[in-house]
């Protein structure tokens, strides 16, 4: 069956990968970008494979996931255009930056990392109740550390590898309770670590090496998103890494997160402390 899909920051990397993948497979995909040039060419890439009724359905969307603004806005485009949406893929993502704080004085980690999603997923989820089983995908890593909630509200400054790890931990606490919040709506919540040091242009300019090809990632993505395989593993945490500590393109297997992804206090505190940088940001 075709599946509508959207996934954040797909002009380079996994993202564009899978969107690759996913448009060839005769799916309809939605690809985002912050930079409008670029969306368009992607876009064209995409639909230069596409197969099927998927052809005349590519499109995509521009937003800065740094400005929660344009995060809003953007999810008020897409449940304008879209009828439904059966599967979300939160890919977006950064690590290491010159620019490590935002206008609104937030560790740009925490608000593309987690917050974008929280606030994209949030808005959307009338279109993906839609779906008949939606899917949502949440890009987790194998770097996931305790939250220091002085630097998440803006107060404290980490270096890139410790926000970075923060902020994916927040993500993956987020989607575990997530997966409980829509369980009655029959949608499945999936965070997934598509594997460590996936030869991407966010790997190389924080570590200069690879591990691995990007399309072990785009492979894991894209079987999350449509697979039956995984049809009713909601709540759960993918580890895409090999268990033994070899390094390879071989898939990983379902694994544990960091504890705190299954600390209900520990996931509470996190939402109230959302819910408070949320409200500062409107006010």
């Amino acid at each position: 069956m075709t599946k509508t899909i959207l996934i954040t920051g797909s002009t380079d990397g996994i993202g564009k990968l899978a969107a690759l993948k996913l448009a060839e497979a005769g799916h309809q995909v939605y690809v985002h970008g912050r930079n409008a040039d670029k969306l368009t060419s992607v876009i064209a890439e995409v639909k230069a494979v596409a197969t099927g009724a998927a052809v005349d359905n590519i499109n995509g969307f521009v937003a800065d996931f740094s400005d929660l603004n344009a995060v809003h806005k953007m999810a008020a485009e897409v449940n304008k255009k879209l009828p439904k949406l059966d599967v979300l893929i939160n890919n977006a993502g950064i690590n290491t930056t010159a620019s490590a704080m935002t206008k609104d004085g937030l560790d740009v980690r925490f608000v593309v990392n987690y917050l974008a999603p929280h606030e994209l997923t949030n808005a959307l989820l009338p279109l993906l109740k839609k779906s008949s089983k939606a899917r949502i995908v949440n890009l987790s890593s194998a770097a996931q550390d305790p939250i220091s909630y002085k630097a998440f509200v803006g107060q404290e400054r980490l270096d890139d590898k410790d926000a970075y790890a923060q902020s994916k931990l927040a993500l993956t606490m987020w989607s575990m309770d997530l997966a409980d919040t829509v369980a009655a709506d029959d949608i499945n919540v999936i965070a997934v670590n598509p594997g460590s040091l996936l030869n991407t242009k966010m790997v190389d300019e924080a570590y200069g090496e690879y591990w691995s090809s990007a399309d072990k990632g785009a492979n894991i993505l894209t079987e999350l998103a449509i697979s039956d395989e995984f049809a009713n593993d909601s709540g759960k945490y993918f580890d895409n890494d090999i268990k033994d500590g070899a390094h390879g393109d071989a898939r990983g297997e379902f694994g544990q997160p960091h504890a705190d992804a299954l600390d209900k206090e520990a996931i509470t505190e996190l939402e109230r402390q959302t819910q408070t940088v949320l409200q500062s940001l409107s006010a």
